[in-house]
């Protein structure tokens, strides 16, 4: 396989990864919460196009329509019952808790769904895109996350900044205290925040199962945390930040299996990002914060 074809891989797996890094960084920089669980709701998400489309028999559509719904039903119940009494509490707290409502999810799924790794059907048509006369092809999936995520990223943008949600959103980011007291409903602000995270998730489960068609309750495990790795890498809290560091951590990942060594993969992509955080604490496109004392 030519450099061009491991290119292309990687960017597919990065705009994966980017997806799944825009709920996080979503969700970290308006509610400054890290939400580890992120990635067993991409699971959910999966696993809910699985009875829908598999199962029951019904179009992939309906299947992803039902995902979002779920998706975003479960994350704004995770917030309202794990996160929202945690509001003051201390970072270690909320970590703690993300960590333990990622756990749950898994258990649960393992007690309704078995370990046993199911097949997912592709809920993408589209055919292959051949070229270099032929001697490459684009896969459908890849050509679909790879616009799927460019969307989704400006939706987000131009959604921040141009609608009064998302000018709610930014001013809770800033300072929630001070958003109160302009009459912003900090908490329903941060609720949206998870429903719209949690709506990629499933967006994000459907993608990713389609292009790697196997699903267990640990399906959104890694992709979860590497796709925190991408967000940290572009710089947490930066919408266009998120994709960039997703991108290229697809593109490292998938270079370093073809050229280095497969099993060294994970290690090499976690190397360059401290590498990175050592030069540039923020990220690629974070910005320093100065906190006044």
């Amino acid at each position: 396989m030519s450099f061009i074809s491991y290119l292309i891989n990687g960017i597919s797996l990065g705009s994966l990864y980017a997806l799944i890094a825009l709920g996080y960084t979503m969700v970290y920089g308006i509610a400054k919460m890290l939400n580890f669980a992120h990635g067993d709701v991409i699971m959910i998400g999966g696993f809910t196009i699985y009875i829908v489309a598999t199962t029951l028999g019904l179009p992939p559509l309906l299947g992803i329509i039902v995902a979002v719904i779920v998706c975003t039903a479960l994350g704004m119940t995770i917030e309202k019952i794990a996160y929202k009494p945690l509001r003051k509490a201390s970072p270690l707290a909320v970590l703690i808790t993300a960590i333990g409502v990622s756990y749950l999810l898994q258990n649960v799924s393992l007690l309704i769904f078995g370990a046993n790794t199911k097949l997912f059907t592709s809920v993408i048509s589209v055919p292959p895109i051949p070229l270099a006369d032929g001697q490459i092809s684009i896969s459908g999936e890849t050509i679909v996350t790879i616009i799927v995520s460019i969307a989704i990223m400006i939706a987000l943008m131009l959604f921040i900044k141009k609608s009064k949600a998302g000018q709610a959103m930014l001013a809770v980011s800033e300072d929630k205290g001070a958003a109160e007291l302009m009459g912003i409903n900090v908490n329903a602000t941060i609720s949206l925040t998870f429903a719209i995270g949690s709506a990629l998730a499933a967006i994000a489960g459907a993608l990713l199962c389609s292009a790697y068609p196997t699903l267990t309750p640990y399906t959104g495990a890694m992709p979860g945390i590497k796709a925190f790795v991408a967000a940290v890498f572009g710089g947490i809290g930066s919408i266009p930040g998120a994709f960039i560091g997703g991108i290229l951590l697809g593109v490292i990942e998938n270079l370093s299996k073809a050229y280095i060594s497969s099993q060294m993969a994970d290690a090499i992509v976690f190397g360059v990002l401290i590498l990175v955080l050592l030069v540039k604490p923020t990220g690629i496109l974070g910005k320093k914060i100065n906190e006044k004392v």
